[in-house]
């Protein structure tokens, strides 16, 4: 109600609200351009292709967070992905190249350069997974075959264009949404793709249900843990742990300085889905591997056997699968918090300021605390975003039953949700808004 109540109040501040129509212009271009089919496709083969890959896995993933584009073959079909895996990429190279880490520290300009840096490796990301993708289309039939090379050339040249200028126009609207709109637009385009899906979702559930009324029982189940699931993305992203701060009163001339009590807190999922993401493009290196170089269904010889059995060990619905995913989303998840805190520079800065801990020296004590409570917090945050990523994998092993609007797609949805808010109410709190919080 209170998210209903602030699009409201919102609405009635007209710079507000000239950035949500503005916004919603955005969704409803990226929605028409989901329609609009690339030459020379038929994604009828995709679609089975698809359907008997088990309902799962990143070939279903892209397909949800596009919106329907990927099954469909449209332009808009590899979505976000292009631009996430550059930001990805950037991002872990600013910590590790110093060139680029000192444009971390050169404010507005330094951002400037990281994101054409970062546009350029999304291009080169681009018209690689439009290569793989082309490569899964024709193994899959969908395909036009012409009489001769040059015009297979042709056709191939034009299908991987058309992919590229789609992830390059989908990053360009979701730069004018971040200027001119509200939230992050890369974010929104990512929501509205993955809630454009939730028909499809409702109608794969009905379609198990006709296969097999036996499924009509778990119906009630999903709804269940669908809302259950729900509330505790909310609980999560909203907990945090509070390090208290104290504050030493020190006199400069006739005027008191200091004396404050103040926290630091230390939220349980400060990173987000992040490394959910980051798990997912490790797990989706042999399926790429695959659409270049396919498993042989009936493997001979020593090498073919290994690689066969290597392809099937990262399926959707295998054990080691759900094991590694788990693990690598709780390994991710630690990394990606390192990078965000430095406890020895808090620490430092807390010394430098006059501040402390209660009860703890300020120093190397202090950064030693602030550790362990990060790695509690840490642990507690990745097991979260653990289970949540897995549980579809082990109810659809379960069952037998896809569930398309999975774990992933929900702590998106929801995250973007209240972050959206969040900003709106920030905005508002700019502005003296009154009532927005009633």
């Amino acid at each position: 109600m209170n998210i209903v109540q602030t699009f409201v109040n919102a609405w009635k501040v007209q710079e507000l609200r000239k950035k949500l129509l503005f916004t919603l212009f955005i969704i409803i271009i990226f929605r028409l351009g989901v329609a609009i089919a690339v030459p020379f496709l038929d994604p009828t083969a995709l679609q089975t292709m698809l359907s008997e890959n088990g309902g799962g896995g990143f070939l279903n993933y892209l397909d949800i967070i596009s919106g329907g584009s990927f099954s469909n073959s449209t332009i808009f079909a590899l979505s976000v992905t292009p631009y996430i895996n550059a930001s990805i990429i950037v991002q872990l190279l600013s910590y590790a190249l110093p060139p680029l880490e000192r444009l971390t520290k050169e404010g507005p300009e330094g951002r400037k350069k990281l994101n054409r840096i970062t546009r350029y490796v999304s291009l080169v990301i681009a018209v690689i997974l439009s290569v793989a993708y082309y490569y899964t289309l024709d193994r899959s039939g969908s395909v036009t075959k012409y009489s001769t090379t040059m015009e297979n050339i042709f056709v191939a040249v034009v299908i991987v264009l058309c992919f590229t200028a789609g992830a390059s126009l989908i990053q360009w609207l979701g730069e004018q949404i971040t200027e001119h709109g509200i939230g992050n637009g890369i974010s929104i385009i990512l929501f509205a793709g993955i809630v454009a899906r939730g028909p499809s979702a409702i109608l794969s559930l009905i379609n198990s249900i006709q296969l097999d009324i036996k499924n009509a029982i778990y119906v009630p189940i999903v709804f269940i843990i669908f809302i259950l699931m729900i509330g505790f993305i909310i609980l999560m992203n909203n907990s945090e742990r509070r390090i208290p701060i104290q504050y030493a009163k020190r006199v400069v001339g006739r005027k008191m300085y200091g004396g404050q009590n103040t926290n630091i807190p230390i939220k349980v999922a400060m990173s987000g889905v992040m490394p959910i993401i980051f798990a997912m493009s490790f797990m989706a290196i042999p399926q790429t591997l695959s659409f270049f170089w396919p498993a042989s269904t009936s493997p001979e010889g020593f090498w073919e056997n290994l690689y066969a059995g290597f392809i099937n060990l990262f399926r959707y619905t295998s054990w080691f699968y759900a094991l590694l995913y788990f693990l690598l989303i709780i390994g991710f998840n630690y990394f990606y918090v390192s990078m965000q805190y430095n406890p020895i520079q808090i620490a430092n800065d807390l010394r430098q300021n006059n501040g402390g801990i209660p009860g703890i020296r300020p120093g190397r004590p202090t950064s030693d605390f602030i550790k362990r409570v990060l790695s509690k917090i840490t642990l507690v945050g990745a097991f979260f975003l653990g289970v949540i990523a897995i549980f579809p994998i082990f109810f659809q092993m379960a069952t037998g039953i896809q569930v398309a609007m999975g774990g992933t797609s929900i702590l998106i949805v929801v995250g973007v949700a209240l972050e959206t808010v969040r900003t709106l109410e920030s905005q508002m709190m700019m502005r003296h808004h009154k009532g927005f919080l009633e």
